[in-house]
C-alpha cells in the first residue's frame, strides 16, 4: 500500500518531493470494481509533493493498462490509461462549504499518512471512459442482440422514427381520400 506520511512532506527542507513508483492494486479494490474493470497491469504513478499551509498538494501522473468491458458486449476491451489529478491533504477538519468552494479535491489525513494507494485506485475508475468498444464493435458497428430483441444504434433509431406512420393519420388520409373521391363524383 503506498502512503506517505503528511509531517514529513510538511517539514521536508526541500520544497518539492518527488515520487516514481510502480503500484499494485489491491484485491479489495479489484473486488469492489470487478463490473468496471477486469484486470489492472503495470500501474506507474509520477509526481510532485509540495506543503502550502494548511495542506499538502499532491500533483500526479497515472499510466496504467487496464482490461475492461465493452459497454455494448461486455466483452474485455483492452485500454491504456494515461491521466492527471491533483489533491490537498490536511490535518484539520474540512467543512463542507470549503469542499465544496475548492476546485482541488480536499481530503482529511489519518494517522499522519496520505492514502495516495485509494487515491490512485480511484482515479482509475473514474477515468474509464463511459464508452468502450471492442476493436470489431467499433469497426463493424455490432450491436447485441437476442431472440425476439435487438439493440439498434440512434441513427437507426431516429430513422426509424421517420419511416413510422401514425395510424391516427393513416385513418384520417384514407378520410381524407374519401372525401374528395365523393366529392369528384358529384361533380
Amino acid at each position: 500500500m503506498l502512503t506517505i506520511n503528511f509531517s514529513q512532506i510538511k517539514n521536508n527542507r526541500e520544497p518539492i518531493t518527488s515520487l516514481k513508483q510502480e503500484v499494485q492494486v489491491r484485491p479489495e479494490f479489484l473486488e469492489r470494481s470487478k463490473d468496471l474493470v477486469y484486470e489492472v497491469k503495470n500501474v506507474l504513478v509520477t509526481g510532485q509533493l509540495f506543503y502550502n499551509s494548511p495542506y499538502v498538494t499532491g500533483d500526479f501522473q497515472v499510466k496504467t493498462k487496464l482490461v475492461v468491458p465493452s459497454s455494448r458486449s461486455l466483452a474485455p476491451v483492452d485500454f491504456e490509461q494515461d491521466f492527471h489529478f491533483t489533491e490537498n491533504y490536511t490535518e484539520d477538519e474540512v467543512s463542507k462549504e470549503k469542499l465544496d468552494e475548492s476546485e482541488i479535491p480536499i481530503v482529511k489525513v489519518d494517522d499522519d499518512k496520505i492514502d495516495l494507494q485509494t487515491a490512485i485506485e480511484d482515479n482509475i475508475l473514474l477515468n474509464i471512459p463511459i464508452t468502450i468498444l471492442t476493436p470489431e464493435e467499433e469497426k463493424e458497428n455490432v450491436y447485441p442482440e437476442g431472440d425476439g430483441w435487438s439493440v439498434i444504434s440512434e441513427e437507426a433509431f431516429d430513422k426509424s422514427k421517420k419511416d413510422r406512420v401514425n395510424p391516427a393519420f393513416t385513418k384520417l388520409k384514407t378520410l381524407f381520400d374519401e372525401n374528395n373521391n365523393g366529392e369528384n363524383k358529384d361533380k
